[in-house]
């Protein structure tokens, strides 16, 4: 290539790059009140439940999760399915917004699809440019992209902050970096607890949400102008997501079993705090742990594994999964019974065992994607209707 054409190509691709930025511009102008969600678990879950309040205050709402699976959720709460063509990468969001910017919303709530730090701060401030940021909280998650210490993933998620807006987060123990991030960029920072949500609050929900989802989704309806009962209205008639935390009862030997979905959560935090919420919720002592493993997320495997032996001690620990650490090297109780399947076992192998079980609360852990999947959709199939 001659010095003549490889300027013209720099030159061509200038121009480009000044069109699609101004063109982004436009987008934006079109969508006056942007909200960006990102945190390590619960962010498709806040969306709906922000959407869900907006649309019951009366705005026309316009909302995006990644989640279990990726979907629009438009104007009136009605999931629509995204069908990809390539892999996911956050490109995505400027093609989503200019398809949302044609529809003339008073709000759009998008969850962050990025992992890498780089490519949370591009979403932000070169993408959305949001007017509320939310962080949903901190998790050991995702370490191999975003750092191995809670500093270093508050800081990732940080990269989120907006510029001159508001950032909302939940209380945790590193939420003073997103507190001077927030100051840094000239942005009210704003956080919340779970506590202020009252039990009879929650008994609305026809499925198990999280105290701190909820006080999150309040505080962005508020910032909007939305009383407390109106949004919580919303809240309930929204879609809750694939991956939420409903309980199935599926058929026993004798007596009725439940099944939990908590595959969505494959962190050890988050796992121990549906665990506890399960316990409160139902009022059950004793409840079985399902661990689907997958033999390419070793290191989540063993960080469950010691989650479940060593803290929750359940009185019956099932595992599908190969190439198993040494469950004899873990402190567990006795009382714990460990029956392991192999990878290569189908959903139906699963649900054939669980039949055999009576009167069992049952928590599924570990990993949601393929196997996962498969093994819910007929999990719902098979239950109960009450």
């Amino acid at each position: 290539m001659t010095v003549f054409a490889l300027g013209t190509l720099i030159f061509v691709l200038i121009l480009v790059g000044i069109w699609e930025y101004q063109l982004h511009q436009t987008v934006l102008a079109k969508l006056p009140n942007r909200i960006h969600v990102n945190g390590s678990r619960g962010k498709s879950s806040v969306v709906r439940l922000i959407a869900g309040g907006l649309r019951a205050g009366g705005f026309k709402t316009l909302a995006k999760v990644t989640g279990t699976s990726p979907r629009v959720i438009d104007v009136d709460g009605i999931d629509r399915i995204i069908h990809r063509l390539r892999s996911p990468s956050i490109g995505e969001q400027l093609r989503l917004l200019r398809t949302f910017s044609k529809q003339n919303p008073e709000y759009i709530v998008i969850e962050c699809m990025a992992v890498m730090p780089e490519y949370q701060w591009v979403s932000e401030h070169k993408m959305i440019k949001s007017d509320i940021g939310v962080i949903t909280n901190v998790r050991m998650d995702h370490v191999d992209e975003m750092g191995y210490t809670m500093e270093d993933i508050t800081k990732s998620l940080s990269n989120s902050v907006p510029e001159n807006g508001v950032m909302i987060t939940t209380k945790c123990p590193t939420s003073n970096i997103i507190k001077d991030k927030s100051n840094e960029n000239n942005s009210t920072f704003v956080e919340v607890s779970g506590e202020q949500i009252e039990s009879e609050e929650m008994k609305g929900f026809s499925y198990l949400e999280h105290n701190e989802n909820v006080a999150i989704a309040l505080e962005v309806c508020k910032q909007a102008g939305i009383d407390k009962k109106t949004a919580l209205s919303g809240m309930y008639n929204a879609t809750p997501d694939p991956g939420a935390l409903q309980v199935l009862k599926i058929k026993g030997k004798s007596e009725t079993n439940n099944f939990i979905n908590a595959f969505a959560a494959n962190d050890p935090q988050s796992t121990y705090q549906i665990f506890e919420l399960l316990r409160e919720q139902t009022d059950q002592s004793h409840i079985a742990i399902f661990l689907n493993a997958r033999s390419d997320r070793r290191f989540r495997t063993t960080q469950m594994i010691e989650l479940v032996l060593n803290i929750i001690q359940p009185h019956l620990f099932i595992i599908r999964g190969d190439n198993l650490p040494n469950l004899k090297l873990y402190n567990h109780s006795e009382n714990c019974e460990i029956l392991t399947f192999p990878e290569s076992s189908n959903p139906d192998d699963l649900l054939n065992y669980f039949y055999n079980l009576s009167g069992e609360y049952i928590m599924g852990i570990g990993n949601m994607v393929g196997w996962g999947e498969e093994f819910i959709s007929k999990l719902k199939q098979a239950k109960i209707n009450d």
